[in-house]
């Protein structure tokens, strides 16, 4: 029996998992989803080690040990144990990386939150643990905030591969397009090999249309005629895939631009989308629909557990974001007009979810720096 998995690889697009663990690496599951899933990539961020921290004892060993030593502050403690975890499953996933050319085989690892408004401690922070971590196949998360992108172009021109994460909005996805393509100028302009730097642009889908269907609910509540309301009704649940399409679409003009085509000559390597935020938040909603209909050529999905389950066995691979591409952009393209129309600004459903994303980080990160600070007090006086 096929696997979904795997198939999804013949329509150009890898599957990364939004997990990780201590447990997972060291059970050998990780290894086992590579090998029979087809697993090409593991992302994390503050509130998947918050998870993986405080609600199992798998870190409690190396914690106590840590203490031993007299690591104290709970920050040293998170990064020690999470770059071990980071460390443990870019090794897992090194043959991947080899097999890909060096295309997939990645593990992200996000610069702290706290410094999301900050451009020359995110590029501090980011040298530091790129080095502490020491492996090739890593992508340092940096958010797509004003002063994320700076750091982004920074760091690439460093030669230091960046996974931007929090993309909502087209136009950032096209900020953070511009300031890979300025990063890997820099670094070529020092004679090096583009190749050596990898990106990927993490645009965030289901998000989208959790806020903007209470927009579109809110609307038609609002609206006396029958036809209007029914209209509105219509776009719950079509903005985010339309809005990852359009910005896919951009996509494909920025890598046949003359800018991009200057590196590619030169062995670049292109910012694949990643479609991130894909688990299934409304239960009216197909538990897979975030997977199946954003499945395209030189993309990634980034897909957290139980979606990652459920895609294994319902999961219906094809290529979505090719196929019947005119009418499907042209109708991507309606959907917008008639959101704008209904005076819903994407642009403000979109800012605003930065700011939540960014909040929401920060803080998972206040809440596992405290767990880890508990843990430290329990272990000191057990």
């Amino acid at each position: 029996m096929s696997n979904p998995l795997v198939e999804v690889q013949k329509f150009g697009q890898s599957i990364w998992y939004d997990n990780i663990g201590r447990g997972l690496i060291t059970s050998g599951d990780l290894k086992r989803m590579i090998e029979e899933d087809g697993l090409l990539g593991v992302t994390s961020n503050p509130a998947i080690f918050e998870k993986a921290i405080a609600e199992s004892h798998d870190y409690d060993p190396s914690i106590r040990a840590l203490v031993g030593q007299g690591v104290d502050s709970a920050l040293d403690l998170y990064e020690r144990v999470a770059i071990e975890d980071i460390q443990l499953a870019a090794d897992v996933l090194r043959p991947a990386y080899e097999k890909t050319g060096h295309r997939d085989g990645y593990v992200s690892f996000e610069v702290s939150p706290f410094l999301a408004a900050d451009t020359q401690a995110t590029v501090e922070y980011a040298r530091r643990v790129h080095a502490w971590i020491g492996r090739e196949n890593v992508l340092i998360k940096v958010p797509a905030t004003p002063e994320g992108m700076p750091a982004i172009a920074t760091l690439i021109g460093e030669g230091i591969s960046v996974n931007v994460t929090l993309l909502f909005a087209v136009e950032a996805y096209e900020g953070c397009a511009q300031a890979y393509m300025e990063g890997l100028e820099a670094w070529v302009a020092k004679g090096n090999d583009p190749a050596e730097v990898a990106s990927v642009a993490s645009f965030f889908i289901s998000r989208i249309d959790s806020l903007v269907d209470e927009r579109l609910n809110e609307a038609a509540a609002a609206q006396n005629d029958a036809g209007a309301r029914r209209r509105l009704e219509e776009l719950r649940g079509q903005i985010a895939v339309a809005n990852g399409r359009i910005a896919y679409e951009r996509y494909q003009e920025l890598v046949a631009s003359d800018r991009w085509q200057a590196l590619a000559a030169r062995g670049a390597r292109t910012q694949r989308v990643l479609w991130a935020s894909t688990s299934t938040k409304n239960p009216a909603y197909s538990r897979t629909k975030y997977v199946d209909e954003l499945v395209g050529l030189d993309t990634v999905n980034t897909i957290p557990g139980e979606t990652f389950d459920e895609y294994r066995k319902t999961g219906r691979p094809g290529p979505a974001l090719q196929e019947d591409w005119d009418a499907r952009q042209a109708d991507a393209h309606a959907r917008m007009e008639a959101l704008a129309a209904a005076g819903i600004s994407i642009q403000a459903c979109t800012a605003q979810l930065l700011e939540e994303g960014v909040g929401k980080f920060s803080e998972a990160f206040e809440s596992l720096l405290k767990s880890i600070e508990d843990k430290r007090k329990l272990l000191n006086a057990a």
